[in-house]
């Protein structure tokens, strides 16, 4: 059994478009954004390796600070 058909995609692609969705946003807020609660590298690598609640966490804790 291949593994791919075995995966329900209706159930895993909105999760990974609401994912890319939250990543693409975060970075781009990052970018744009001249103060940031922390080292903008930081950020960086939370965003990119903690998956869906790296960008979550980086909006909350940012806009926290403001």
């Amino acid at each position: 059994m291949d593994l791919f058909e075995s995966i329900n995609w209706a159930l895993i692609a909105p999760v990974l478009v609401i994912q890319f969705i939250l990543l693409v946003l975060s970075l781009v807020d990052l970018v744009r954004n001249g103060n940031t609660n922390g080292p903008k590298w930081l950020w960086f690598l939370i965003i990119i390796f903690i998956n869906i609640i790296g960008p979550i966490l980086y909006f909350v804790v940012r806009r926290r600070s403001e």
